[in-house]
C-alpha cells in the first residue's frame, strides 16, 4: 500500500513538473517579440545578419524577425518610412534622400553591417590582367539610377578618367533581378553583379568576374539597419538587442571558417551550392567588406555624401549626426565580449 502510494506520488510529482517545463517553454517562446524586418536584397553579402538569425542571436534577445527582400533600396526605405516595416536593411543614401525631403520622423541608421561595395564586374571572357581604364567604348549593364550600386559604379569610372555618360554605353533600366540574365542574353560586355548571382553565372561559364568594385572603391557605410527616428525613440530596448544579435553574427563570422559560415546561411540559398556560398564569403572576407563592428564613422558616412554629390542625386551635404545614432552600437561593443 505504502508503496503504491509513493508510486502515485512520483508519476503525480513527473506530471507537474512537465507541464511546468512545457508552460516555460510555451512563456518564453510568447516573449519574442516580432519585428517586421525588411533586407533590400537577398545576398550572401548580408552574411553576418543571416548568420545571427539561424544561430538564434536573434532569439537569444527576444526578437523573432518576420522578413520580407524588397529588391530594392527605394522599394525598402518606402516600407520603413510608411509602417510596413519596423527596421529595414539597405543603403544609407534613402536615409539622405528622405531626410532632405523634409520628413519629420526620418530614417535614422543605428547599426552598419557592410563598409563596401559587395558587387562585381563580370565579362564575357578571362580578363587575368584587367584594368578600369579598359572599359572605355564597352557597353555595361549597371543598376539603379539612384542606388548605390550605380553611383559606386559611375564613381569608381571616373576615377579612372572615364565619363560614364559619354565613354561608355551604361544601361540602367533593368529590374535588379533582370540583370544577369539581360546580360548572357545580349552583346553587353560587361554587367555588375552582387553574389550569389555573379559566382552563379559564373559557374554556368556565362560569364567571368573580372573586377571587385568594393575593392575599387573607398569605405562607405554602404549597407545600415535603420529605423524611423520616432520608432527608435519609442522602442529603444528593441533597437539594442537588435543591434546586439547583428555585432554577435558579425563576430561569429570573423571568428569562423567561410565553410562553417557558408553551412550556417545555407537555408537562406537553397538553390545555390555550398561550395559556391564558401567562395563568396572568401571574396568578401577579402576585400574586407564587412565591418568590424556595427559602430558607423562620420567620415565615412561623408564619403558616402561625396557620392551622392557626384552623381548628381544632392546639391548638398547633411549633417552626418543627424543621420546616425551610435548609442546602440557604442554599447553593443562594450558589453558583448568577442
Amino acid at each position: 500500500m505504502r508503496g503504491r502510494k509513493l508510486l502515485v506520488f512520483t508519476l503525480i510529482l513527473i506530471f507537474v513538473l512537465t507541464s511546468l517545463l512545457f508552460t516555460g517553454c510555451k512563456v518564453k517562446e510568447q516573449k519574442l517579440t516580432k519585428i517586421n524586418f525588411i533586407e533590400t536584397v537577398h545576398s550572401i553579402f548580408y552574411a553576418p545578419y543571416y548568420v545571427a538569425v539561424n544561430k538564434g542571436f536573434f532569439k537569444e534577445e527576444g526578437l523573432q524577425l518576420e522578413i520580407t527582400t524588397a529588391q530594392g533600396s527605394d522599394k525598402a526605405a518606402t516600407a520603413v518610412v510608411s509602417g510596413q516595416a519596423d527596421i529595414g536593411l539597405q543603403g544609407p543614401e534613402t536615409t539622405v534622400y528622405v531626410y532632405k525631403e523634409g520628413k519629420q520622423d526620418y530614417l535614422v541608421n543605428f547599426a552598419q553591417l557592410t563598409k563596401k561595395d559587395g558587387s562585381f564586374l563580370v565579362g564575357k571572357k578571362p580578363e587575368p590582367n584587367f584594368k578600369w581604364e579598359n572599359l572605355k567604348g564597352k557597353k555595361i549593364i549597371g543598376g539603379r539610377p539612384g542606388g548605390m550600386p550605380e553611383m559606386t559604379l559611375e564613381y569608381i569610372l571616373k576615377e579612372h578618367g572615364i565619363d560614364p555618360k559619354k565613354d561608355v554605353n551604361l544601361v540602367t533600366n533593368l529590374q535588379f533581378t533582370a540583370t544577369a540574365g539581360a546580360f548572357m542574353r545580349s552583346d553587353a560586355d560587361y554587367v555588375a553583379l552582387f553574389e550569389p548571382t555573379a559566382s552563379q553565372v559564373e559557374s554556368e561559364k556565362g560569364g567571368y568576374i573580372v573586377a571587385s568594385v568594393g575593392a575599387a572603391g573607398h569605405d562607405v557605410p554602404y549597407t545600415t539597419f535603420n529605423a524611423r527616428k520616432s520608432y527608435i525613440k519609442e522602442h529603444p530596448d528593441i533597437i539594442q538587442h537588435f543591434t546586439n544579435a547583428v555585432y554577435k553574427g558579425m563576430l561569429y563570422v570573423q571568428s569562423h571558417s567561410s565553410k562553417q559560415v557558408a553551412e550556417d546561411i545555407k537555408s537562406f540559398f537553397p538553390d545555390t551550392d555550398i561550395d559556391i556560398i564558401a567562395k563568396v564569403i572568401d571574396r568578401y572576407k577579402s576585400i574586407d567588406a564587412w565591418g568590424t563592428t556595427p559602430q558607423m564613422k562620420p567620415s565615412d558616412f561623408d564619403a558616402l555624401q561625396n557620392v551622392l554629390l557626384n552623381a548628381g542625386e544632392i546639391d548638398s551635404k547633411v549633417d552626418p549626426n543627424a543621420l546616425i545614432d551610435n548609442t546602440f552600437a557604442d554599447k553593443a561593443v562594450a558589453t558583448i565580449k568577442k
